[in-house]
């Protein structure tokens, strides 16, 4: 018997199930609410037509690279003929516009002198400062003491604001006072000896080959003062000069310290040895400070922070010293050792 194929469609067997995306109403503008964001974006492409028929990106404008348009950045033109950039126009005011060091009489050779101590130490010394800047509106209690050492000087006194004397200082603390000098006064030989006669003992000199660090000059120029040293000796080329830093570093000893710049270190010790003078030198290959002889005419020379003492100056020198180390680090750093080896000399010259 021929079989006969149901009637019915395959939609009507269908029908108690749920209905498909597929098959679900179409939204209004005939999208289904569940189609995808890439059908969206294909039927945006149909509607914008082929892509031969719309703009071009700027790319394609500009055709072959012979005949193309310039772009933005070649359109400038030379870069000495450009203008300053955006960003150069948003930038923050100089901190310090306004001041001139030329007006306030600040050149190369004037000597600043920032915070309380080493102003107040220069002020004791005697040395001659043209004017001293104070802050504003204090109520330092310091401060009013340094006015009044002033005054009895007949010192020009300035109140001021905060920013100039940050400008002054060049970035040191200045503690609300800065003082403007002529020129650092040098000392020579002569006035070390002098100083060491006047207090009736035997002259200890300081020698320094070409350190280089402001701060350390500072800080051996404090211990040399601490431990009885009549003066210190410097070269004048390649090396730390006195500036604001060392003179802070140094607590105001400079103003109470034979300071002596020399051309030629080892001619200048030629001539200390001729006048009597031992020549010690720090080296790690010395023997141990402690048991050195420090009595008598001596000069201790402090070696540059990396490289030490210069070969020339070492062969002058009549014997070394060494600070023995325990520890992993090699070496103390120049103001330390210099320090410790200005302690045992005053150990043994003053007691």
């Amino acid at each position: 018997m021929k079989r006969v194929s149901n009637s019915r469609s395959n939609s009507s067997k269908t029908s108690d199930k749920p209905r498909s995306r597929n098959n679900d109403s179409a939204t209004k503008g005939g999208e289904s609410k569940y189609s995808t964001k890439g059908d969206k974006k294909s039927k945006n492409a149909d509607e914008r037509g082929p892509k031969t028929g719309k703009n071009s990106h700027k790319f394609e404008e500009r055709g072959t690279k012979d005949d193309k348009n310039p772009r933005k950045f070649d359109a400038r033109g030379p870069k000495e003929e450009r203008g300053p950039r955006r960003f150069d126009d948003r930038k923050p005011q100089r901190k310090f516009e306004g001041f001139n060091r030329e007006e306030d009489g600040v050149t190369e050779e004037t000597f600043v002198i920032v915070g309380k101590n080493p102003v107040m130490e220069a002020l004791r010394s005697g040395q001659e400062i043209d004017k001293l800047l104070i802050l504003k509106d204090n109520t330092d209690h310091v401060l009013k003491k340094i006015t009044d050492m002033a005054k009895k000087q007949n010192i020009i006194i300035h109140s001021v604001e905060k920013a100039k004397l940050e400008y002054l200082a060049d970035g040191q603390v200045h503690q609300g006072i800065v003082a403007l000098m002529a020129p650092f006064p040098y000392s020579n030989l002569q006035d070390i000896l002098s100083h060491a006669k006047a207090k009736g003992r035997d002259p200890f000199i300081v020698i320094l080959d070409h350190l280089t660090d402001p701060h350390n000059l500072g800080a051996i120029i404090r211990s040399a003062n601490i431990c009885g040293a009549d003066g210190v000796i410097i070269p004048n080329r390649r090396s730390a000069s006195l500036t604001a830093v060392s003179v802070k570093a140094s607590s105001g000893a400079v103003s109470h310290t034979p300071i002596v710049k020399v051309t030629n270190l080892s001619q200048t010790i030629d001539e200390l040895k001729k006048k009597g003078f031992w020549i010690m030198s720090t080296d790690m290959k010395g023997n141990p400070y402690y048991k050195a002889d420090y009595k008598g005419s001596l000069a201790i020379v402090i070696g540059n922070e990396g490289t030490g003492i210069s070969e020339k100056i070492k062969k002058q020198c009549d014997f070394s010293v060494s600070i023995p180390v325990h520890g992993e680090i090699e070496s103390f750093n120049a103001s330390a050792a210099a320090a410790i080896i200005f302690a045992e000399a005053a150990k043994q010259r003053f007691q």
